[in-house]
């Protein structure tokens, strides 16, 4: 069975689909949604405020988990505002589930990469919030594993819209 798939090109298409799908738990990849990949400590901390305030304020969140499979972290715990925050560095997507095996249901992992974020959602049941970045900010490496996720994309995923 196919799991559901929207695609989404800023922060803001992200919190509107975390609002119309009503989920519960939010995970999010760091890189670029985030913190552009290779940006500085200053600009993770940032992103992770900025994005923080639009997804902690949907109504019916409970848990954001911020997820990247870099070794790279927050200069300071998250706090949120009235839900359960969780930073998972060198997350091993989509390999490792335990970390988010427990968090409510209904969700959704928003993120860049089918191969990791997208088969994450998938074997937790989630739907895939597909982040596309513009074309020419994309570095080799994830520009590369996008395009065998271009290839599994019709395989996975059911368009729900967007």
């Amino acid at each position: 069975m196919r799991s559901g798939y929207v695609q989404i090109s800023d922060l803001a298409g992200a919190a509107r689909c975390v609002a119309e799908l009503s989920a519960r738990t939010v995970i999010l990849d760091v890189e670029p949604l985030v913190a552009d990949w290779h940006s500085s400590q200053q600009s993770l901390d940032e992103g992770m405020a900025d994005t923080l305030k639009q997804i902690a304020g949907v109504a019916g969140v409970e848990v954001v988990c911020f997820s990247t499979n870099s070794a790279r972290r927050p200069s300071a715990a998250p706090v949120g505002a009235g839900v359960r925050l969780i930073y998972v560095a060198s997350a091993v997507k989509p390999l490792r589930l335990e970390r988010y095996r427990d968090l409510p249901q209904p969700g959704v992992v928003i993120g860049d990469q089918v191969a990791t974020d997208g088969i994450l959602a998938r074997r937790l049941g989630y739907v895939f919030v597909h982040y596309r970045p513009k074309p020419g900010t994309i570095p080799v490496g994830p520009r590369l594993l996008e395009l065998s996720g271009r290839l599994l994309e019709p395989l996975l995923f059911t368009r729900l819209h967007g």
